[in-house]
């Protein structure tokens, strides 16, 4: 069993040119728009009730946050470290234009540049699955990812479908993880994923 047994803030940034410095590609990014559930699954997967602060005004935090995080693999009880990176959600309406153009350039910068990152987690509401704008994101990634970098996407809220229409979402989403972070559902799973990329670079390099 793989379990994530610590995890503590470590700094914000403003851009990647204030991002902390790394000697591994060991960062694990969470890119969502806005009011998806960033935040809520940061919590769950890390099982720390604040470690990520759940804003009640979606599009208020503007920083890159920097999260240190530590698994542990029960059967051999050894230790393994990543970088969790809870980026700005994006496409939110009410901020002004020139903020927004600031805050976008700086997000698609980090995420084409970041040579540090080794997954991106692309979150998507399970009941929005078809918006225009996580099209563009999941367009985007495929188009700046480097080959030793990997996306894994995550529906959250699945709790919020029934069982016929979470059936629907599998089968069009098949690679895709289905989570529900108040019920606990997909957690572990998304762990297990996370961890086993991270460790597969490890292996080879």
């Amino acid at each position: 069993m793989i379990e994530i047994v610590d995890a503590k803030f470590v700094t914000s940034a403003p851009n990647i040119l204030q991002a902390p410095e790394s000697d591994k590609q060991n960062e694990v990014v969470f890119m969502a728009r806005s009011n998806v559930g960033k935040s809520s699954l940061l919590n769950a997967l890390t099982n720390h009730k604040g470690l990520a602060k759940v804003s009640s005004t979606p599009g208020k935090t503007r920083l890159i946050n920097y999260f240190d995080v530590t698994f542990m693999d029960r059967e051999t009880n050894t230790k393994s470290y990543a970088k969790f990176v809870d980026l700005p959600g994006f496409g939110y309406a009410k901020v002004s234009k020139s903020i927004k153009h600031d805050w976008e350039k700086n997000l698609t910068d980090y995420i084409a540049k970041r040579k540090n990152i080794k997954i991106f987690v692309h979150l998507i509401d399970c009941r929005h699955p078809y918006l225009d704008i996580d099209r563009s994101v999941s367009e985007f990634l495929l188009q700046n990812i480097g080959h030793n970098q990997h996306i894994l996407q995550i529906f959250t809220k699945i709790d919020k479908l029934n069982q016929k229409e979470q059936n629907v979402l599998r089968k069009e989403f098949g690679d895709a993880i289905m989570v529900s972070s108040s019920k606990k559902r997909g957690i572990s799973k998304a762990v297990k994923i996370i961890y086993d990329i991270l460790q597969e670079e490890d292996d080879e390099g």
